[in-house]
């Protein structure tokens, strides 16, 4: 690409139109607009417009949106318009999967291949859809379908079994989510308002016993677009409690809740919202971290989708307590219907005083912006996730400074998980006491467990801490058709695999801690003798190689150097020997883990390890079973 001013392809009528949808009309040529005579006198712009950097992200979409793809020309009038150099918005542009810098269809179909897919079947369905569509990412020219298709990451969908995510670009453009997915539905898809996407959430524990649940209490039984059926149950009571209870009260039950953020990291969230809200710097940001793309994860995805307006009253409390006027939820942008129902529901509790200048009133001014990512694994990092917002590639920063200190906009900012988040509400609801008494003494409250894979009923359960493994299967079904169980992928792509020998290990942070396992973000693959684990590993391997930054030596060859290794083991062809092989990856997975700036290094051969711990990498490790690597 030539990253030159003055590309010889200039942007078009329609690029124009989509970058001005987002910035507004340029007000004169020294920001892309047509140039007057009074431009050789006046400069306009610079610092102006560089304090815009932070829509970068919202530009690209809406250009990629109507056009399908962002054009040199494209990125010569963002950054003219911008005042960003054409180098750096190439570097954002080509960092992110969902954006394309090359010429492409319209159309383009991303096929989920990931853990718990891949467990159920999505090798063969992307052989149908190369069969129907021609090999993946040839152009739609070459196949005459009028789409494009690749293999994908996963897509939060884990609880159907099978997924596919539609990009649509257009006047009318769509991003349209097919859960469970079956090539058949490719072509209805693209003809608007056929209907066509998700099968609906699978939340088995709505459809029996309820009295056990509290994050999942209104999914099902409240309309998900509708703010006065979410206040007729209850919603906003919470954050007029917040508001009498005033920021310390809030603080005070956090910590007697003993509430530990849901994301893996495991911090205490009333220390972290307390070093924000005591920081003499201003502004204060908070932020929630709605980027799920830890493989086998869809928790979060439910939540919003299914409860909307209690994210929007928890982030509120969150701005309120840690004297905040402006919070973001930064959403995947493989979410929509889940970003679709968040906006709206921002835009109703505007249009309520729930949210804006004078927030219920009470003199307390807080507003929420909804923000889509591009396809990023690392954007789950937090500052990751910061340096996306502010319109740069989602490199993770080096620590200290830490995020309450140093964090969005180099402002103080706090930053929690949609789960966390609904946990603030259920604390302030029954107390912080009582919710320290619901699992164990370092475990408290509910967790929710993402069940996929060789289970009767995957879905989102919602457990209280120190339920055990085998209870937890048991409670989706048991395992299907009769077989029988081989492992369990604990955490998604960056846990561990345990074997059957975990099962009566209560699921809380000490107990994992002691097999070497963690619950990260409550994921559960529960694999069986018809799976063959080596290509799991491999795709997981894969995943790793293609999310890692690249920032740091490290996580950047030693992601590529497992994926080499573990392919050599699983063709039967070592180098040298099996036990040199191991003895190489012990290596590599020292440097990874010890060595890497941020998460994604350090446990991206976390599941290889205890994979060869439990012997289920080789012949062991293909579907129904076989001998080991000795």
């Amino acid at each position: 690409m030539d990253l030159r001013l003055g590309v010889p392809a200039p942007a078009t009528e329609q690029e124009r139109a989509a970058v001005a949808s987002v910035l507004g009309p340029a007000a004169s040529g020294w920001d892309g607009g047509d140039r007057t005579p009074a431009d050789g006198h006046m400069a306009v712009g610079g610092r102006a417009a560089r304090e815009q950097r932070h829509l970068l992200l919202p530009v690209l979409h809406a250009v990629q949106e109507r056009i399908g793809w962002i054009s040199p020309g494209a990125v010569d009038h963002i950054c003219a318009r911008l005042t960003i150099p054409p180098a750096e918005a190439y570097g954002v542009a080509s960092f992110y999967a969902l954006f394309r810098t090359e010429p492409s269809p319209v159309a383009v179909v991303h096929v989920c291949d990931d853990v718990a897919c891949r467990a159920d079947g999505a090798e063969r369905t992307c052989q149908e859809m190369e069969r129907r569509f021609g090999p993946e990412g040839q152009g739609a020219a070459a196949n005459g379908s009028g789409v494009t298709w690749q293999r994908s990451p996963c897509l939060g969908q884990c609880d159907h079994g099978s997924a596919a995510l539609i990009q649509h670009a257009g006047a009318d453009p769509a991003r349209v989510v097919l859960a469970p997915f079956d090539p058949e539905q490719v072509r209805a898809a693209l003809v608007p308002g056929t209907g066509v996407g998700s099968g609906g959430t699978a939340v088995p524990q709505a459809a029996a016993d309820r009295s056990g649940l509290r994050l999942l209490r209104r999914v099902g039984q409240v309309e998900p677009g509708s703010i006065d059926a979410y206040r007729s149950a209850g919603g906003y009571e919470m954050l007029r409690r917040a508001v009498t209870a005033g920021p310390q009260g809030v603080l005070r039950e956090l910590k007697d809740a003993k509430l530990v953020g849901r994301g893996g990291a495991a911090f205490p969230t009333g220390v972290k919202w307390e070093a924000v809200a005591t920081n003499p710097v201003r502004e204060h940001f908070v932020v929630c971290n709605a980027d799920e793309s830890e493989p086998g994860t869809f928790k979060d995805r439910v939540l919003m989708e299914q409860d909307p307006f209690a994210l929007i009253e928890a982030l509120t409390i969150m701005g309120y307590t840690c004297g905040a006027r402006r919070g973001y939820i930064y959403i995947r942008g493989e979410y929509p219907i889940a970003e679709s129902r968040l906006v709206e529901a921002v835009r109703q509790a505007t249009d309520r005083g729930l949210l804006g200048a004078d927030v219920l009133g009470e003199g307390f001014a807080f507003d929420i912006e909804v923000r889509r990512g591009a396809g990023a694994y690392i954007a789950g990092e937090e500052t990751a996730l910061f340096n996306s917002i502010e319109g740069k590639r989602a490199e993770p920063r080096n620590k200290p400074p830490f995020p309450a200190a140093s964090g969005l906009f180099g402002k103080p900012t706090a930053i929690n998980n949609v789960e966390t988040l609904l946990c603030v509400l259920e604390v302030l609801r029954i107390g912080g006491p009582a919710f320290a008494a619901i699992g164990t003494a370092n475990s408290t409250g509910t967790r929710l467990f993402c069940l996929s894979g060789a289970v009767r009923q995957p879905g989102l359960y919602e457990h209280d801490f120190g339920v055990t493994l085998r209870e937890v299967i048991e409670a989706a079904g048991g395992l299907r058709d009769g077989r029988s169980l081989r492992a369990v992928l604990l955490g998604g792509a960056a846990g561990s695999f345990v074997g059957p020998d975990a099962l009566d290990v209560p699921l809380t942070m000490e107990d994992l801690r002691v097999i070497g396992a963690t619950l990260g973000s409550g994921v559960v693959v529960v694999i069986d003798d018809t799976v063959d684990v080596t290509d799991l590993l491999v795709r997981i391997a894969r995943f790793f190689r293609d999310e890692s930054c690249g920032q740091c030596v490290p996580c950047r060859v030693g992601t590529v150097r497992q994926e080499e290794l573990l392919g050599r083991l699983a063709r039967g062809a070592p180098l040298g020997s099996v036990q040199r092989e191991i003895e190489l990856f012990a290596d590599i997975a020292a440097v990874t883990r010890d060595a890497s700036i941020c998460g994604l290094g350090q446990t991206a051969v976390s599941a290889l390890s205890s994979a060869l711990s439990l012997n289920l990498v080789g012949a062991s490790g293909q579907a129904d079973g076989g001998r080991g690597l000795a």
